[in-house]
């Protein structure tokens, strides 16, 4: 029995999808069953094992599109430096070598050459990129784990230098298949000379070879956003007899376009919602998207799939702060993208700030909008109290503030915010879909504003600027910060591991 959970790609900076899932491994795990989880993009900057290792994945649980069909196991980049040295006879070849940041160059001079390795452990002298260029252009790009896993080929002109084709390899060096390029169009060439015209060609090959039993389950977390690949259709289409679960992660609907008649889907998910017979459960994450959603289905397409709520997240056990919290001290932690608002916040704790001299504010995370989270913060002079933290694990972290205070306007669930009250933090947010209502009891563990989002932006701001002052200055914290650790006690791993069981058990007997 294999629980498989179906992904597109991973970064360093993970969305709450990852985050979901890694969740879920540790509870899976809890209960016996074995996952593996399905990443299609292609992830060449870094080994991909950096990124799944980084959020928690364990080696053996990641299947990669692009190296199932190698025998090349998916593992840390530690090739030695000393390894290519002597491979390439570059002691004899190279006729200076110069080490620069994270890279050392080799120049084969009389071969107009450089070769440029790329450390992946400066101080272990390992690899994970080597660079070929000719006459300055590049030419052709090495990959390694324990072993040289890819390798790029460049047309090697001056403009618009472009990759041709990919070559990828088994342990011993063979070419496991090759992937031409022309254009956005692929095709897949294997040593047999069986040809796949398309991605979708080849990811229907890899569904194949899964050879999914009626004891296994495919779970689709994030799919059919890229023009190269549509997973979520090919795994609706050869699921069987596996069972088929869609999680779904976001606002599944557009408020904005509904009427009585009609409701227009989130496009992730359209494709999901008008194939609800192939779907053993959707799950959701709170119970009152689930009610949404089970009146939808049954209001716009007469039909009645099973819907389950299971939160995406769970608490291995209630944080406790082993010291005083920072007093006056304010944490937020997300994705630092433009629909989080993350502005919103700055703007307000520079307003609350003339009424509250001690406030802080930490911004845990990374994104697109830090360089202008740093401009208004700068501009306002409110480096001292407002800090862009980068990253974090923040499992020892938040217990060591007040108060959580959230912008979004929009949470399928809001990991950070179970986190939060797991840690025992009051809390401030938004009264909007789903997870803030989930979180926040208003005036028992913070305030749930409310929210319209025809608003001027300075009405917003204001809102949150009155509910940090009113919170320091008027709400019983202590009050605030026991209810928030009884909201948190219900998302035990324990407890969410049970209802896993349940679900997945019901499925296995329908």
């Amino acid at each position: 029995m294999t629980v498989y959970n179906v992904n597109l790609g991973i970064g360093w900076a993970s969305s709450g999808v990852e985050y979901a899932q890694i969740y879920r491994e540790q509870v899976l795990k809890k209960v016996g069953l074995r996952s593996k989880f399905i990443f299609s993009d292609l992830i060449l900057a870094n080994n991909i094992e950096d990124l799944t290792k980084n959020i928690g994945f364990d080696d053996d649980e990641i299947i990669w599109f692009y190296n199932f069909f190698t025998d090349v196991k998916i593992a840390p980049s530690d090739y030695p430096l000393a390894k290519l040295e002597k491979e390439l006879h570059l002691k004899k070849r190279a006729t200076s070598k110069s080490a620069s940041g994270n890279q050392i160059t080799y120049d084969l001079a009389d071969e107009k050459m450089q070769i440029v390795a790329r450390f992946h452990d400066k101080d272990k002298q390992t690899i994970d990129q080597v660079t070929y260029l000719y006459n300055n252009q590049l030419i052709k790009r090495d990959f390694y784990s324990y072993t040289k896993y890819a390798r790029e080929y460049y047309a090697g002109i001056a403009s618009n230098n472009y990759v041709t084709f990919r070559e990828f390899y088994n342990e011993d060096g063979s070419i496991a298949y090759i992937e031409h390029l022309n254009g956005k169009k692929e095709t897949f060439e294997f040593p047999n000379h069986k040809i796949y015209y398309s991605k979708n060609d080849l990811y229907l090959e890899m569904i194949k070879r899964l050879h999914l039993t009626k004891d296994d389950y495919v779970i689709l977390d994030r799919e059919d956003e890229h023009d190269d690949v549509i997973n979520g259709q090919l795994f609706f289409e050869h699921h069987n007899p596996a069972k088929l679960i869609v999680v779904v992660h976001a606002d599944h609907y557009d408020s904005h376009f509904i009427n009585k008649n009609e409701i227009l889907w989130n496009n992730f998910y359209e494709y999901q919602f008008t194939h609800t017979d192939e779907v053993a459960s959707f799950i959701v994450s709170t119970p009152k998207q689930k009610e949404l959603l089970d009146q939808q289905f049954k209001k716009y397409y007469n039909v009645h799939p099973r819907v389950d709520c299971i939160p995406v997240g769970n608490l291995p056990k209630l944080m406790k702060p082993k010291a005083e919290r920072k007093p006056f001290g304010l944490i937020t932690a997300s994705r630092l993208a433009s629909e989080k608002h993350v502005d919103w916040l700055v703007k307000a704790v520079i307003a609350a700030k003339k009424k509250l001299p001690k406030l802080s504010l930490d911004i845990y995370g990374q994104g697109g909008e830090s360089g202008i989270l740093q401009n208004i913060i700068s501009d306002h002079q409110a480096g001292d109290y407002i800090r862009l933290m980068g990253q974090h694990d923040l499992t020892d972290i938040y217990e060591k503030y007040t108060v959580y205070v959230a912008a979004s306007t929009s949470e399928g669930f809001g990991l950070s915010l179970l986190e939060a009250v797991g840690s025992g933090l009051a809390m401030i947010g938004f009264d909007v879909p789903y997870g803030n209502p989930t979180f926040i009891d208003n005036k028992e563990n913070g305030y749930l504003l409310p929210y319209d989002e025809d608003w001027p932006g300075e009405k917003k701001i204001k809102a949150l600027t009155d509910a940090i002052v009113r919170m320091f200055k008027h709400a019983d914290l202590k009050k605030y910060s026991e209810h928030s650790y009884e909201i948190a006690t219900p998302y035990l791993t324990d407890n969410v591991a049970k209802q896993w069981k349940t679900v997945l058990e019901e499925l296995q007997n329908d």
